[in-house]
């Protein structure tokens, strides 16, 4: 396996948190990030430095600014590109590793935050990615079509056709302009399957909505 970690018990225990609302990672899917603030730098610098592995999450509301509270689930990645820029900002690329519950947050000295990572309900998410024989692509295709008309949006729809299941959902899951709490659904969505009907079901409602949809961010 390219990342290195074939069951739970290989992941880091102990995960820098990076809480950014609206953005998701999911197992197998690769995240682009702009990383500026001066804890982030800190972070990635002391991840650079050890496995790499970083805990993207949500937050939700109560605590406070500096410290909100978090979402219950989040996915750990793995730092798998990065580069700095002229003016001290860090591009890097985080690929989906595993999903976790997040448990005890630790007193620590870092600016950033950590906890401890309890994985143990997602160990399915390090297995290789299988394309699904059942996968109804052109159901699929359908709901995307019309959720993109109705966004006023376009995508690289011969790749969409050829690309596995798994990595044309987790793609989708993780760039369309879903709010918080809908990406938050789509990550603790218990199987592929259920992620898959998730994202139909939304592409569909939006698509359905006759109201301006809200801008792309």
């Amino acid at each position: 396996m390219a990342s290195g970690f074939r069951k739970t018990s290989d992941l880091p225990q102990v995960i820098p948190l990076f809480p950014l609302d609206g953005a998701l990672l999911l197992p197998h899917g690769t995240l682009p990030l702009n990383i500026f603030e001066p804890r982030y730098l800190n972070m990635i610098d002391d991840a650079l430095a050890a496995e790499r592995v970083i805990g993207m999450v949500q937050t939700v509301p109560g605590g406070t600014r500096d410290r909100p509270k978090l979402a219950s689930i989040g996915c750990a990645g793995k730092i798998t590109s990065f580069a700095e820029t002229p003016d001290g900002r860090y591009l890097i690329s985080l690929t989906g590793l595993c999903r976790f519950a997040v448990g005890q947050e630790l007193l620590v000295q870092t600016p950033y935050r950590q906890i401890r990572a309890d994985y143990a309900a997602f160990g399915t998410d390090l297995k290789p990615v299988k394309d699904d024989d059942g996968f109804d692509r052109m159901h699929f295709l359908t709901a995307l079509k019309a959720y993109l008309d109705h966004r006023q949006m376009e995508i690289d729809w011969e790749a969409a056709r050829d690309a596995p299941c798994e990595a044309l959902v987790a793609s989708l899951a993780m760039a369309l302009p879903f709010d918080k709490a809908e990406k938050q659904a789509l990550l603790e969505a218990g199987t592929i399957s259920d992620r898959r009907a998730a994202l139909i079901a939304l592409m569909e409602i939006d698509a359905a909505d006759d109201d301006e949809p809200s801008s792309l961010q």
